[in-house]
C-alpha cells in the first residue's frame, strides 16, 4: 500500500467494506464506542485503578471519611466528599502474528478490501490479512476513544511495530506497519512475551491475534507472564475456513509452512479425527484464557470481523456493569 504524503488514509481503504459498515455502529450509533461498547475494552483486573477527580457532594451519614475534602472543610466548615470517575483512557498493545503459518488462505480477495503484501502475491485473503484487519479495526476504534495504542508484529520475536501514541494521525502509522509481509519463521512465544513486557511498562491491555497453532504449554506460559505483571489480555484465534472445516475431498500433499515435512494424506479419511483434535485444542486455549480472567474469541477468515468484535465488546461491557454494581 502506497500513499502520497498528503493523501488522507481512511478506514475504508484498509478494512473490508462490510467490516467497516458493521463497526461503524460503534462509532456513529449513539456514540456507542465512546460511551458504551469501548468501555468493554477498559475492564481492568485492578480494583480502583486509574481514577480521576470528578466533583464534590455533601457528606451524609455512612459515607467513608477517606474521601473527605479537608481543604473545603477548612474554608466553609462543611463536610464534602470527593467523587471520582473511572479513567477511560487505556494503554493498548496489539500483537499480530506475522509468522509463516499466517500466509495460509483459501478465500479469494475482493475489490476494495485493502490488505497486505501477503494477499497481493496469491490473490488470497490470508490469515495474516484477517489478523491485520482485526488489528486495524481495534486500533481505529481505540484511537477514536483517545486510547494509547502500540503495535507489534511478531514471529521469532517482535520484528516490527509502532510506538504507543493516541494522536489522531497514529492510525496511518499502524496501517502502514500492518501492510508488511509475514516472515519465513516460527513463533518464539517465550521471546515474544519477554519483549512485549520489556516494551510496555505499567498496566496494559494486550490484544494478541494469531492462529495459536502452538503447544498449549507455550500459550499458558505466555499468558501467565502477562497476568503476573497485572496486565489484561484478549486473545483472537484466527483460522482459515479450510482449517476449521477441513472440507477437502481430494488426496493432497500437505506442505508445512514452518519447516514441517510434506506429507500425503487422504483428507476424507482423517477429517473427523482432525476436527475433533482442533476442537479440543481451541477449547483448551479458551479454558486457559478464562483461567487467567482473559477473553478469547475465534475468527473464521471467510467471515466478517465486525460481529465477533461486537459480541466480545458487548460481553466485556456487561461484565463491567456487573462488577460496578457490586
Amino acid at each position: 500500500m502506497t500513499e502520497g504524503p498528503t493523501t488522507p488514509l481512511r478506514a475504508e481503504q484498509y478494512l473490508a467494506p462490510e467490516t467497516l459498515s458493521q463497526l461503524a455502529s460503534f462509532e456513529l450509533r449513539a456514540k456507542m464506542v465512546a460511551e458504551g461498547a469501548m468501555n468493554g475494552l477498559h475492564v481492568s483486573p485492578r480494583q480502583g485503578a486509574a481514577v480521576e477527580f470528578a466533583s464534590h457532594r455533601q457528606y451524609t451519614t455512612g459515607d467513608s471519611v477517606r474521601h473527605l475534602d479537608w481543604k473545603v472543610f477548612a474554608r466553609n466548615d462543611k463536610l464534602y466528599i470527593k467523587q471520582y470517575q473511572q479513567e477511560t483512557n487505556l494503554n493498548i498493545t496489539i500483537l499480530v502474528d506475522g509468522s509463516a503459518s499466517m500466509k495460509f488462505g483459501t478465500l479469494d480477495t475482493k475489490s476494495g478490501w485493502g490488505g497486505t503484501k501477503a494477499q497481493g502475491i496469491t490473490n488470497r485473503w490470508t490469515k495474516y490479512d484477517h489478523a491485520t484487519a482485526v488489528a486495524a479495526a481495534i486500533s481505529f476504534l481505540s484511537l477514536s476513544q483517545r486510547d494509547r495504542v502500540s503495535l507489534g508484529i511478531f514471529s521469532d520475536g517482535i520484528r516490527g511495530g509502532v510506538r504507543r501514541s493516541s494522536s489522531s494521525d497514529h492510525w496511518r502509522s499502524v496501517v502502514r506497519c500492518l501492510a508488511a509481509e509475514p516472515m519465513e519463521t516460527k513463533v518464539n512465544w517465550p521471546k515474544v512475551a519477554e519483549q512485549a513486557l520489556s516494551q510496555n511498562q505499567g498496566h496494559t491491555l494486550f490484544v494478541i491475534i494469531s492462529d495459536f497453532l502452538a503447544p498449549l504449554e507455550q500459550v499458558r506460559a505466555v499468558l501467565a507472564r502477562l497476568r503476573h505483571r497485572g496486565n489484561d489480555v484478549i486473545i483472537f484465534v484466527t483460522l482459515d475456513n479450510a482449517e476449521i472445516e477441513f472440507d477437502l475431498d481430494v488426496d493432497a500433499p500437505f506442505v508445512g509452512l514452518e519447516g514441517e515435512p510434506t506429507i500425503e494424506i487422504d483428507s476424507r479419511s482423517v477429517r473427523d479425527a482432525y476436527k475433533k483434535a482442533l476442537q479440543t485444542h481451541l477449547q483448551e486455549i479458551d479454558r486457559i484464557s478464562r483461567s487467567f480472567g482473559f477473553d478469547c474469541a475465534v475468527f473464521n477468515t471467510h467471515k466478517s470481523v465486525g460481529p465477533i468484535l461486537s459480541s466480545l465488546l458487548a460481553k466485556r461491557q456487561a461484565f463491567a456493569r456487573q462488577r460496578s454494581s457490586r
